[in-house]
């Protein structure tokens, strides 16, 4: 979340509620006129694209609303919330961004966690596009670890992953941010958005042998969180230098979790690069796998380390017309700049009290600025700030990126501030303000995260073995001076 006054724009400029929030007891059962459904979710796309600047970024308004009538076309019968949220998510996601979300009421996803309705499988899908089973939390020990999945239930697993990716929200038509969600968390998409039963039925082939496996859901205690899998190390910033090879990981660009931690980002960024620049390392590798992004101050700072001239980080911030008007009156103007209007745009000019959004305007290189050789390791969950890093500092070919394409877009993003909104059935929905350009090529990798100049591919046995083959690929990489 990039703005510290949040709570502000909230009360001051956020949408208008379009629905009182309900305090009701969870009741799976109660369900709301097909009317009501189709009644929220018109209201809902037709207030957010006034206020949301990216809504109709990737998806032609024309395009959008014939997905949107087609989706409703189908609501005929009573939904419940659940059912209702697998209506709109979709819907939310063919916005293409990653800030853009929606989720079921806080009582809703906690009553879910205490059914046993999570399939007791881990997954991983390969380049290729199939699925194969990494672990087994179940009771039916003959389930084959590293079987290729083949159905749930009788629905084909092509077509449980087309729905899913489908739900998951992504910048622009990213597919690795979807996939490692996948890879990651592939019993709570299934429960949310596929079914919620304690009984499952699992076709699997394994060594030239294609069987049905029956099991029963679990909770969800026994699967890893995100943060466990992602943090490698205990400190959300490390570094060292090990044969004359500098390796800075940054988990993370989010002030509050680094502080939770004891550290200081200016200061331990200072330290590293007079550091490289005392032993005269030539070669860096920076590892911002898994970081999600964070405080633009520490993402932007990091990239002045890496040239010796004023540069740009982004080029611009836009907002929409009515934003624009609300900004520029009432209380509002006690916190935020009046935006400009330039043609048919009106762009952001910040906020008074804070400096987080100046980083349209040149930046001036840090003190101790790199000058070797630098390889960025990235992979499906760069995102926010960390993706807008990566895009600048290869769009301006200070690094080689090695891994995965970059989840948030390489053109920029919509987020910052992010008022919630709650419609019926107590689904809240964040929707982002202002959409930011970064200073970028505007003719590349449109719709798409930074393309790795070496996409490393991670295999079945690398993705269970833990074995870091993008880290490895660098590594070789140095060792033969980069050929």
């Amino acid at each position: 979340m990039r703005s510290k006054l949040l709570l502000f724009i909230i009360c001051i400029i956020c949408i208008q509620p379009l629905f009182s929030q309900e305090n009701q007891e969870v009741n799976f059962g109660k369900k709301y006129h097909q009317d009501s459904i189709k009644k929220w979710t018109r209201d809902l796309l037709d207030g957010m694209a006034g206020g949301h600047p990216g809504f109709y970024w990737y998806t032609p308004k024309k395009r959008f609303d014939v997905i949107i009538d087609s989706t409703l076309q189908t609501v005929t019968d009573p939904l419940n919330t659940l059912d209702f949220y697998r209506k709109v998510k979709p819907l939310i996601a063919q916005i293409g961004c990653l800030h853009t979300t929606m989720v079921l009421p806080e009582a809703y996803e906690k009553a879910m966690e205490a059914t046993k309705t999570y399939i007791p499988i881990e997954i991983y899908i390969d380049e290729n596009r199939k699925v194969f089973i990494t672990k087994n939390h179940s009771e039916n020990i003959a389930i084959p670890i590293k079987g290729e999945l083949l159905s749930i239930n009788g629905k084909p697993i092509t077509s449980i992953i087309k729905t899913l990716m489908k739900a998951i929200p992504s910048d622009g038509y990213n597919k690795t941010e979807k996939i490692l969600a996948l890879n990651l968390r592939f019993p709570f998409w299934y429960q949310s958005m596929i079914e919620m039963t304690d009984t499952f039925t699992l076709k699997i082939a394994s060594e030239n042998n294609v069987q049905e496996y029956k099991t029963k859901g679990i909770t969800p205690e026994v699967f890893p969180s995100y943060e466990k899998f992602a943090s490698t190390n205990k400190e959300q910033l490390s570094f060292e230098i090990k044969d004359g090879v500098g390796v800075l990981k940054i988990q993370t660009f989010a002030k509050t979790l680094i502080k939770a931690n004891g550290q200081n980002f200016k200061g331990f960024i200072k330290d590293v690069f007079k550091t490289l620049e005392d032993q005269n390392t030539e070669n860096l590798i920076v590892d911002l796998r898994y970081n999600t992004g964070g405080t633009d101050s520490y993402a932007a700072l990091l990239a002045s380390y890496f040239f010796e001239e004023e540069f740009r980080y982004w080029d611009r911030i836009e907002v929409t017309e009515s934003i624009a008007k609300d900004v520029s009156k009432g209380a509002a103007k006690l916190f935020y700049s009046k935006p400009e209007k330039k043609d048919s745009t009106y762009l952001w000019k910040g906020a008074l009290l804070t400096k987080e959004f100046k980083y349209y305007k040149p930046q001036k290189p840090a003190k101790h600025n790199y000058k070797g050789n630098t390889y960025l390791l990235t992979n499906g969950f760069c995102m926010s700030s960390a993706a807008d890093f990566i895009a600048i500092l290869s769009d301006n070919k200070k690094a080689k990126v090695i891994g995965e394409e970059s989840a948030g877009g390489y053109q920029g993003n919509t987020s910052g501030l992010m008022p919630q909104v709650i419609i019926g059935g107590g689904l809240t929905i964040t929707v982002p303000l202002n959409k930011y350009i970064n200073a970028v090529d505007p003719t590349k990798n449109i719709g798409r995260g930074t393309i790795p100049d070496y996409p490393v591919t991670i295999s079945l046995e690398d993705w269970m073995s833990k074995n870091d083959v993008v880290k490895a690929f660098a590594l070789d990489l140095i060792t033969n001076n980069g050929q």
